[in-house]
Order: structure tokens, then C-alpha cells, then sequence
């Protein structure tokens, strides 16, 4: 399995992010990697999709913050390119967070968006 090359500047992950995912995997018992995709669908017309990956894949982008791997396929990619994702916490809970250039207009939840 090739390793694909570190690339922060098509996509970054927020320190607040890294240690978040970090914690998640220790309690898990899993690589601190973190997999961003983009699906059809959503009341926006797309919608992030958020999980630990064991590994990255060949088509794999990747970004690393604090040692945690932010990892995107190379169709995600291309909707989701300048984006940070962030771990926000406020009074309506906490979640991770897609800063997207690319998103023309999003949904309230902020889990779709539009091109």
C-alpha cells in the first residue's frame, strides 16, 4: 500500500481537531486518523461523512496536525479543497466542523452543503 504524500495546504486539521481525534482513538484503541468523505446527499446536495480510518488508503490525501492524520480520497478532495476541520464546542453540544471555500451555501446543522 503506497503511502500517499503530506499535503496541509489542500486541507488542514485545527489543533483543537487533532487533540479531539486524538482522544477518541486512545479510548478506541485506534491510529489517530481521522477520515473526511463527501457523499451525496443531505439537505444541501452533499454531507461530510467523519470516522477513524485503521490506515490510509493509495488515493489518500493527507494532512497531520500534532501528530493525528487528517486523510481525504481524492473525489472528497476535490469538493472540500482550502477546508479546515475544526472540533467546535458550544451551548448546542459539540461536533466537528468543515470550514469549506468550496461550499456555495450550507444547512443549518452544518453537516451538507451545496457547490
Amino acid at each position: 500500500m503506497a503511502t500517499a504524500p503530506i499535503l496541509s495546504a489542500d486541507i488542514s486539521l485545527s489543533p483543537a481537531a487533532a487533540a479531539r481525534v486524538a482522544a477518541i482513538a486512545a479510548r478506541q484503541n485506534k491510529p489517530a486518523i481521522l477520515r473526511l468523505s463527501v457523499e451525496g446527499g443531505g439537505c444541501s446536495g452533499f454531507q461530510y461523512r467523519f470516522g477513524l480510518a485503521d490506515a490510509p488508503d493509495g488515493d489518500d490525501l493527507i494532512a497531520e496536525t500534532d501528530g493525528v492524520r487528517l486523510v481525504v480520497d481524492s473525489i472528497s478532495l476535490d469538493l472540500v479543497r482550502g477546508a479546515q476541520v475544526d472540533f467546535v464546542e458550544s451551548l448546542g453540544g459539540a461536533a466537528f466542523r468543515v470550514d469549506n471555500p468550496q461550499a456555495a451555501s450550507g444547512c443549518g446543522c452544518g453537516t451538507s452543503f451545496s457547490v
